[in-house]
């Protein structure tokens, strides 16, 4: 067996598992499955497969979900830094495909860092309706946030708020309310011993009080007729099975439409645990007003979206107070009960004023813009020693007649941007999104 499991954990598997146990207790013989997710925001699963040279096997859970066979370091690979794709544990796919996204809905994703499952929302709603995407540690927001920004989402408002108070102000809000609860992690004892030496019987009934937490906030947040998806990457009854059972004699306005496990032993995957559940009576529906918000008409950011674009995107430019300007499109509601959070980014955030001039941001160059074309660009080939130079942060060499603001690509997929001047495109690419 590659990894020492806890003998509790093996004793209390034996009684769960009864004759599959033998099989179960196999699986952990085996490598650890990789996944990712083509984020069809950016690129077709069919144009993936032709540019990308990984080996891949479908995951049978998405159809945009592969197992990863190649034993490749996908931190560096430029079409990755590109957005193109998303590392997912494959059975961590199965609650996107439980909530059942059509475009247009208003979706909250309750414990959303790293973005995985937000990423799989996102590319559902197809830019329509509203992702409301929360972490309540302020610098996993970040890296939430981050994420997002790199798979070009349009849709969007990450926050960094506590779950109570953000479902009591928008109760009745959402169509679907997902939870990816904090668990004991029993599904990653494959690839992380950590997880294996952290757990016990005592973290376990922890866990479990927190999802019980968790779950009556998120509750008032649904709206009638609206989904609630739990998800946890343990196997334990005590988290899975028990808390539904517990939520169901809590709240009997919701039914439980389905619930399903994945194991490492009868899936492509590490293990999971879904269930769906519906609100079919009740609901404390708190009226929405929307955000007022300050129609854009900075000169010289109106100049810089005729230069740099041939065709604009289609969506509305608003000025905050603290001087960013963000793009959304007219369908995309802003509520004012979001400010009353701490809101990491909404929409587009195109960039900002800094004394009557506008600085464009990363996010600008990065977001999913179908619509939209720009009007110049520097394009290279993933084996291109001047995109690894451009990763690395270093300035560019170009034509004596390009000038402003322009994105650089890899393949025709934007990677980051610079500013080209006298023969010498400025590298912006994020400090901290550069390779060492």
């Amino acid at each position: 067996m590659t990894c020492k499991l806890p003998q509790n954990f093996i004793e209390r598997m034996k009684k769960q598992l009864g004759d599959e146990f033998t099989a179960f207790l196999r699986s952990y013989d085996e490598p650890s499955k990789r996944g990712l997710r083509v984020n069809t925001l950016k690129i077709s699963v069919e144009d993936f497969l032709k540019l990308s040279d990984f080996s891949l096997e479908e995951s049978g859970i998405l159809e945009e979900g592969f197992i990863l066979k190649s034993d490749v370091k996908v931190k560096d690979d430029p079409y990755h830094l590109a957005g193109l794709y998303y590392m997912q544990e494959p059975s961590a796919m199965s609650p996107i495909e439980a909530a059942r996204i059509v475009p247009g809905m208003k979706v909250l994703d309750l414990c959303a860092a790293p973005g995985g499952k937000s990423g799989g929302v996102a590319v559902r709603l197809c830019g329509e309706g509203l992702l409301v995407s929360n972490e309540i540690v302020p610098s996993r927001a970040k890296i939430l946030a981050g994420n997002l920004e790199r798979l070009g989402i349009t849709n969007s408002v990450v926050l960094s708020a506590h779950p109570d108070k953000l479902c009591r102000a928008l109760s009745g809000y959402f169509d679907v309310v997902l939870i990816d609860a904090p668990c004991s992690g029993e599904g990653m004892f494959r690839r992380d011993e950590k997880a294996v030496q952290e757990w016990s019987k005592e973290h376990v009934i922890s866990c479990a009080n927190r999802q019980r937490e968790i779950l009556t906030s998120a509750q008032e947040a649904v709206s009638l007729g609206g989904a609630l998806i739990y998800s946890t990457c343990t196997f334990s009854e005590e988290e899975n099975e028990q808390v539904i059972a517990w939520f169901l004699d809590s709240f009997t306005e919701f039914e439980l439409e389905f619930m399903h496990r994945l194991y490492p032993h009868n899936s492509k995957g590490e293990g999971h645990f879904v269930a769906r559940l519906i609100r079919v009576s009740g609901g404390r529906i708190k009226k929405q007003q929307n955000m007022e918000l300050l129609r854009c008409k900075e000169k010289d950011f109106l100049k810089f979206m005729d230069d740099a674009f041939e065709t604009k995107p289609d969506l509305e430019a608003f000025s905050l107070r603290d001087g960013r300007i963000i793009l959304k499109n007219k369908t995309m509601p802003l509520m004012s009960s979001l400010s009353n959070f701490k809101i990491i980014s909404a929409g587009i955030t195109a960039g900002e004023m800094l004394s009557n001039r506008f600085s464009p941001f990363h996010n600008l160059f990065m977001a999913a813009l179908s619509r939209a074309r720009f009007s110049k660009s520097l394009d290279f080939s993933k084996s291109d020693e001047r995109l690894l130079r451009f990763l690395k942060g270093e300035t560019l060499e170009c034509d004596e007649g390009l000038k402003g603001y322009l994105p650089i690509s890899v393949s025709g997929y934007n990677i980051g941007f610079g500013k080209a001047s006298q023969g010498i495109v400025k590298n912006h690419i994020p400090k901290g999104l550069r390779l060492l």
